[in-house]
């Protein structure tokens, strides 16, 4: 089996468990969705919502972070990992919001990426899950059931995303990457599936017997 034979296997078990892919950050707004996924880097999600669910209701335009200030940021997203550095580029990129975007989050990757902390997976989600336009979010979780799929050679992120967009259709991109992130954290996890146990693998891989070791990111 060739890895554009598995792609459309891969597409249609996804298909038929995720239907429908619920943004799994909660947000109100495109800039909230954006310091979302800041907040995200290194962290779970369910952590980002449980800190933003107490923020957003009273901040969530750039005007509001800029008056908070940096220190009362890190205050309300301490309980989340590397808080002095995401707060600083949170306090940070409501600034350039507002003196080079009029308080609006951009509309393009090039624009997205010179804001402080936001880097091309920060950058693609906003523009795939916020703007609807197409982009392949890859982060370390995608990158390492690329591998374990046959998708990729692994050598990083932006190889694993060059791949993974020759192999998927344009059109599948935005709820093809959701999905694989649903399936990964419930189906084909880091540290049960080992590439031998999942449906994906399984039906790929019908005579794997080794675990599989993935490269990092």
């Amino acid at each position: 089996m060739n890895e554009i034979q598995r792609s459309k296997i891969i597409l249609k078990i996804l298909n038929k468990i995720y239907p429908t892919t619920p943004i799994p950050l909660k947000h109100r707004n495109k800039f909230t969705l954006l310091v979302s996924v800041l907040l995200s880097a290194q962290t779970t999600d369910v952590n980002v919502n449980n800190v933003t669910k107490k923020i957003y209701p009273k901040y969530n335009k750039p005007e509001h972070f800029i008056k908070l200030g940096r220190k009362r940021i890190e205050n309300l997203i301490k309980s989340i990992g590397i808080f002095r550095v995401k707060a600083k580029s949170v306090y940070l990129l409501s600034k350039q919001l507002i003196e080079k975007h009029g308080g609006k989050v951009p509309e393009t990757f090039d624009e997205l990426e010179e804001l402080p902390g936001v880097g091309h997976k920060t950058a693609s989600v906003v523009m795939s899950q916020g703007f609807g336009h197409s982009a392949f979010p890859v982060d370390t979780h995608i990158h390492r059931l690329a591998q374990r799929w046959g998708l990729t050679n692994g050598k990083n992120v932006i190889q694993t995303e060059k791949d993974l967009k020759r192999l998927f259709p344009k059109k599948y991109w935005n709820k093809l990457h959701l999905q694989i992130i649903y399936y990964g954290r419930e189906y084909c996890k880091a540290r049960e599936c080992y590439g031998l146990a999942c449906k994906i693998c399984t039906t790929c891989y019908p005579n794997r017997k080794s675990p599989i070791k993935t490269r990092k990111a």
